[in-house]
């Protein structure tokens, strides 16, 4: 790390022990200084490692570096522009957030078709991050994760005699409505894959929800652009066609973003591939599979994200075999079953997200150890 210089090398770890700090952290090493070296100047580190944890004001943080305000104020909004600080206007003051490593100035990074930044040389730095030691823990190793599962609104059991009723936390269309529309941007984790020479032929444009305040600042910083409601259900449709993971907040009211994922490009269905980790909740849902119907084609083995899907034979007959404790419960595999021997059933035990991101937060610091819910 000495290339940086010592007394410059010094404001960059003090601004990565700052990012640690967050519920999900972004552990030090080498790879996280040279991207922070990219992202920040270094008055740019110098203020994001004063940051208190949760939201300030201008002169708040104004006294804590000793800037003055009109000078940090121009700081802010370099910053924001490349997604490193939130900005939130509140009646007659401006809130200000340090962004987080994720969900955070990656995913931001990465939301852009242009930057000024490398984009290519931090989609090698930030895939080589995510495989450094502790890092894959650090960002999904607490028991409430980030992301949770949506299963295919088409495939919901409809037969309430015998299902329990579903709920709107588990109705993508619901969500969306009830925000009354949001915003479309690029599918991150795919422009970086394309960066890196892997994307896959799922789309990239236009594929990326947002909802919420969290659209509401994405648009207005250029990440993002404004969609309306029946423009954001017909990528959810879309997507559902394409075979693709819906992966939303892990809460029940307001999320702010919905993702729809491959296990090819997605940081999170990688991580359960690559290293059998649980990085998102599944749905309250399990896929069905009628031994009699199946005829073993594979269809649905091909279309699985996570290889929860696999082909047994028994008595000379082949046919498809649930592997229950990796399924995400999403229903990709139902839409290409041509015998229609499989359905969505709902599970006995259910999964209850937190209430809101707050909370969310607030179990995965408790659940790290590293701050109480009096801290947040």
């Amino acid at each position: 790390m000495g290339h940086l210089g010592i007394q410059k090398e010094e404001v960059y770890k003090a601004l990565a022990k700052r990012l640690n700090k967050n519920p999900v952290g972004a552990p030090l090493n080498e790879t996280l200084m040279q991207i922070l070296s990219i992202m920040y100047t270094e008055q740019e580190a110098a203020i994001g490692a004063a940051f208190p944890a949760g939201f300030t004001t201008l002169d708040k943080l104004s006294q804590t570096t000793g800037l003055p305000a009109a000078e940090l104020l121009c700081q802010l909004e370099q910053m924001a522009d490349k997604g490193l600080v939130f900005d939130i206007p509140r009646h007659d003051t401006h809130y200000y957030q340090l962004s987080p490593l994720v969900i955070g100035f990656f995913e931001y990074t990465f939301m852009r078709a242009s930057s000024k930044l490398p984009l290519k040389e931090l989609a090698e730095l930030f895939e080589r991050y995510h495989r450094e030691d502790g890092v894959v823990n650090e960002f999904f190793g607490a028991d409430t994760k980030m992301f949770q599962t949506w299963a295919y609104e088409s495939l919901l059991p409809t037969d309430l005699e015998t299902e329990t009723e579903v709920l709107t936390y588990e109705k993508a269309s619901e969500m969306i409505r009830d925000a009354g529309g949001g915003s479309l941007t690029m599918c991150y984790c795919r422009h970086q894959a394309w960066h890196l020479g892997e994307a896959c032929k799922a789309p990239i444009e236009d594929v990326c929800m947002s909802l919420g305040s969290a659209s509401e600042w994405l648009v207005r910083r250029g990440f993002a652009r404004p969609a309306t409601t029946d423009q954001l259900l017909h990528v959810l449709e879309q997507t559902e066609e394409l075979g693709l993971v819906h992966l939303a907040d892990n809460v029940q009211k307001k999320p702010a973003y919905i993702c729809h994922c491959c296990g090819c490009c997605c940081g999170l269905l990688r991580s359960i591939n690559r290293h059998e980790t649980p990085s998102v909740h599944a749905s309250n849902f399990l896929p069905a599979i009628s031994q009699a119907a199946c005829t073993g084609c594979g269809a649905c083995v091909e279309r699985c994200h996570v290889n929860a899907l696999q082909l047994t034979e028994t008595a000379g007959e082949t046919h498809a075999e649930l592997l229950a404790e990796r399924c995400l419960g999403c229903g990709a595999c139902i839409r290409g079953c041509r015998q229609s021997a499989i359905k969505l059933q709902r599970k006995s035990k259910l999964y209850l997200p937190p209430k809101d991101k707050r909370e969310q937060m607030a179990n995965i610091a408790q659940e790290k150890g590293k701050l109480t819910k009096a801290n947040l």
